[in-house]
Order: C-alpha cells, then structure tokens, then sequence
C-alpha cells in the first residue's frame, strides 16, 4: 500500500513538470527516444539544469543560421537570459540584421540542386548572393548595411576611438538608422535582442565576411585606419578575462556546427591552464555540439567531445552531447525545449 502511494507521488510529480513544459517539448519527450533524437533530449536537458545550478552558457554558431532565420527563437532565449555569451561567425553577425532590413527581397530557390552554372550567373546578374536555398540581395542588404556602418566606422576612425566588430553593429542597431527599413518584427532579431542586453559576442576571423572584407577595401583605399577595428587577439583577452569573472558555477559550451567560431572561444580555458598558468581555472562544466562533420576526416568539426580532454578543453567529467544532424532542425527544438514551449 505504501509503496502503491509512493508510486502514485511520482507519476503526479512527473505529469506536474509535464504540465510546466509545452506541447513541443511534450512531443520530444515522448518520441525521442533513441539514437540521435535521444542524444537532443539529453543535452537539452543539462543545458537546462546547467542554468538551474547556475552555470552560464556560451553559444557559439558556425554555418548560415542567421539567414536560416535561427533568430526567430534564439532571439527569446536571449531575452530570457538562456545565454550569456555569444560566439559567431562575422557572416551570422551581419546576415540577421541583413534579413531584418531586406527579408520581402530574399529569394527562395527550392531547387538549387538542378542550377546550371548558367542560372548561377543569372542570379549574380540580377544582385542575388545564394545561400543553398535562400539568395540574399546584394543591393537590399549588403550595400544598405555599408552605407550605415561606413558612416558609424568613420565616426570612430576620426575620434581616434576603437571597437569590436558587434560593437560597431549594436551601435548601429541601437542608434534608430535602420528603423525606416524594417521588414521583419524585431522581435524576430537575434542581433537586436543582444543589442538590447549589451551581450558580449566573440566574432573570431571576422574579417572573412561581407562587412569585413568591406571595412578590408576602406584600408586599403585609405578612409580607415585597420587599427580601428579591434583585432582577433584583443577578443582571446576579453575573453579571457571574463572567463575568469564568470566562472565560479561553471561555464557550458553549446557549439552549433564547427569551424572558428567553436575552436577559437573553446580554447580560452588550456591558454589560461596551460599558457597562463593559472592552475584554478575549471574546465567547461557542458558541452555540446550539433554536428555534420565525420570524425575519421581528422577535422576538429568531426572531432568527437572526449578528443578535447587532450587538449585541456574538457574535463573527463564533464556532460558531453553530440547531435549528429542538421543544425536547422536540431537548434530550434533544444531551443524550444528550454523555453517550455
């Protein structure tokens, strides 16, 4: 009888949190069970309970997931504070803020695969830039971002005054210039939502991006000086140094995709074991990739979690989680998922 009534408190307890979560995340739940789908439930559950025991979280996001429109619910999970630090590529810094000013001119191109090399001519002709499926219009987007940004780099440039690459885009979003071309809701904005918080991004090699290579040809023309823009370095010592503050209840790593904008901030905890000999610096407390990359490529893309523990990244404890799928369908559902949707 007792343990009648005590199995009766769980079920009720359990269909209690249930209530709390959403019909998504009821859906995931209940379905995913097994392989990959298993592994997301699982990550997204300690992301969760990283958050509940404190820790902070750094995203970072490789690949196209601004123009795959990711701020749609990353913006919310900024909003609700599920992410302290942001790492990005310079083309998902500018591409959300470039949907959000030209979103009715994109173009959509559901048949990609059969494009001649003629049709891709035709798109360049015509002021399209494609992205698989998604072309991003040149004059829309890129140059109507230049004229703004050129002028707010310029302004700096004469002061003698020096910032980071997001720093110059939220002054941009902030200052109201944009206002006049807005063709999404704002809310949808990933980049405005972070604006709003002051939200420290890293932006690792953003020179390889539109906006870069732009700022590259005010240089070399003589208008700017390169000194203006901070560089990479000075980013890996911001880091640093708010690693270091931030740390006390562990800092998670939660990678979309590969490449820079997950190697680069990931490195920051063996430069200061290692480099810096600061023997007290923890490990990340989680870590979690959503990957396409295979591992007997030697790429550290396809790297799986436990390689980082010779490399000083990763703790031999700590949670690890990879999801090998598309980034486009797995993000939004972790997402969604911690915001009990």
């Amino acid at each position: 009888m007792h343990t009648h009534r005590r199995l009766k408190s769980l079920i009720q307890k359990k269909q209690k949190k249930n209530k709390m979560k959403g019909p998504i995340s009821q859906f995931i739940e209940k379905h995913y069970l097994h392989f990959n789908s298993a592994s997301l439930v699982d990550a997204a559950k300690e992301y969760e309970q990283q958050l509940a025991n404190g820790a902070k979280m750094l995203v970072s996001m490789a690949g196209a997931m601004s123009t795959a429109e990711i701020g749609k619910i990353f913006a919310e999970i900024i909003r609700q504070d599920k992410v302290q630090i942001i790492s990005c590529t310079g083309a998902n810094l500018e591409e959300d803020i470039m949907n959000l000013v030209a979103h009715s001119h994109y173009e959509r191109v559901p048949n990609y695969r059969d494009l001649t090399p003629e049709d891709e001519w035709a798109l360049l002709e015509r002021g399209l830039n494609r992205v698989t499926d998604t072309c991003i219009p040149e004059h829309e987007a890129f140059r109507r971002l230049q004229k703004h940004i050129y002028k707010i780099w310029k302004d700096a440039d004469d002061k003698g005054e020096r910032y980071f690459p997001h720093e110059f885009m939220y002054k941009m979003l902030l200052s109201g210039v944009l206002e006049e071309y807005y063709e999404i809701d704002l809310k949808d904005s990933w980049m405005y939502a972070a604006a709003e918080k002051n939200l420290p991004i890293i932006v690792p090699g953003w020179e390889d991006s539109t906006m870069g290579n732009i700022f590259a040809s005010y240089v070399i023309k003589g208008d700017l000086k390169a000194s203006t823009m901070k560089s990479g370095i000075e980013y890996m010592t911001f880091l640093a140094d708010w690693y270091s503050k931030n740390s006390d209840n562990g800092i998670g790593f939660f990678q979309i995709g590969g490449g820079i904008a997950g190697d680069f901030p990931i490195c920051v905890v063996p430069m200061l074991y290692q480099d810096m000999e600061m023997h007290d610096v923890p490990f990340w407390s989680y870590f979690c990739q959503i990957s396409d990359s295979t591992t007997s490529y030697g790429s550290y893309s396809g790297a799986v979690p436990n390689e980082k523990i010779t490399w000083g990244k990763l703790d031999i404890k700590t949670p690890k989680f990879i999801i090998e799928s598309d980034a486009t369908i797995v993000a939004p559902l972790i997402f969604a998922y911690l915001l009990d949707l």
